[in-house]
């Protein structure tokens, strides 16, 4: 029974993460006081999600690290250093969603930007 609830938990979790829709260039001088209520708790929630979803998912940037690493530099690169660039983002990423899991209430930095792009471990990287 107690796996089940943990199974859905789980599921309820990636299903929120995966429809929170990320904010693609935030206005840069919007604020708190400027901004509906509904914008404030949208944001607020977005940063919860995104904090959230980085902590229970920031393993997955080993494995991308790897495949990314093996893709742009080779084999060799990629079974070396790949590793090594994917547990530094792991703990970059698991402890950025700490933080915003502990400062969603906060608009920082920006109006409730994230703290690094791409926002979530599922997205490709901006160039």
């Amino acid at each position: 029974m107690l796996r089940i609830r943990s199974l859905m938990t789980a599921g309820l979790l990636l299903a929120v993460c995966l429809c929170a829709q990320p904010s693609h260039g935030s206005n840069e001088f919007q604020t708190v006081e400027t901004s509906t209520p509904q914008e404030v708790v949208g944001g607020m929630s977005l940063k919860m999600v995104r904090g959230v979803s980085n902590i229970t998912l920031g393993w997955w940037e080993l494995p991308k690290q790897v495949y990314k690493t093996f893709q742009e530099d080779g084999a060799a690169m990629g079974l070396s250093v790949g590793p090594l660039k994917g547990i530094g983002m792991t703990l970059v990423r698991t402890l950025s969603g700490v933080g915003e899991v502990f400062t969603f209430p906060f608009p920082y930095p920006g109006f409730y930007d994230p703290y690094f792009e791409p926002e979530f471990v599922w997205q490709k990287e901006r160039k």
